[in-house]
């Protein structure tokens, strides 16, 4: 099995009934890796594909095989680029790669001029991100958005994040600012053609 076996496209309506099995993957994941994660709902992942805010991937067979969301803080000025899942039975395959670059570049078409970021704990999440452009920051460069912060409730070390006044955690923050940093990666086909709303 390789990349070219599977389609990555922006997410639709027609996407929202993989919703719930996303979310489902996205704790198990986590409860596997013993990491946190900021948990949301299916109605909260359906309505970001409903929005065109999200890039999702299917195997030639059909099967949902990984996902990824936008989210826009601090009126649009900062996206972060959340929840990135993929298939337990296609994970080490790059599809990972593949749906960062997708969804980076469109937040970049439906966002211009906004910073994006992101918080992980994944060294392979980082590495991607780092090729994309993205540099490691403190958490002082990141949107002082409170729902954003919010949604860090959810995560298993959040005490951590409370107890050092959101200056630090567990999690590397990365920053890709378009007025500062450079792109590293060619844009995606299936970005370049789309028109985003």
């Amino acid at each position: 099995m390789t990349i070219e076996d599977f389609d990555v496209m922006v997410a639709s309506q027609e996407h929202a009934k993989f919703a719930q099995a996303i979310c489902d993957e996205m704790a198990e994941s986590a409860k596997a890796r013993g990491t946190g994660i900021a948990k949301r709902t299916a109605e909260y992942v359906a309505g970001k594909m409903r929005e065109g805010k999200a890039v999702i991937a299917f195997h030639k067979d059909d099967t949902w095989a990984g996902f990824s969301y936008i989210e826009s803080w601090g009126h649009g000025d900062y996206v972060a680029n959340s929840g990135l899942i993929i298939n337990p039975k296609f994970r080490k395959l790059g599809l990972a790669k593949a749906i960062k670059t997708a969804n980076f570049f469109l937040s970049l078409k439906k966002f211009p001029g906004a910073k994006l970021f992101g918080l992980t704990t994944g060294l392979a999440v980082m590495k991607i991100n780092y090729e994309l452009g993205y540099r490691p920051v403190t958490y002082a460069e990141l949107t002082d958005d409170e729902q954003f912060w919010k949604g860090c409730e959810s995560c298993v070390n959040y005490t951590i994040l409370t107890s050092k006044n959101r200056k630090n955690c567990l999690c590397t923050a990365m920053l890709f600012d378009p007025a500062e940093d450079k792109v590293k990666v060619d844009e995606p086909e299936i970005i370049k053609n789309l028109k985003i709303k």
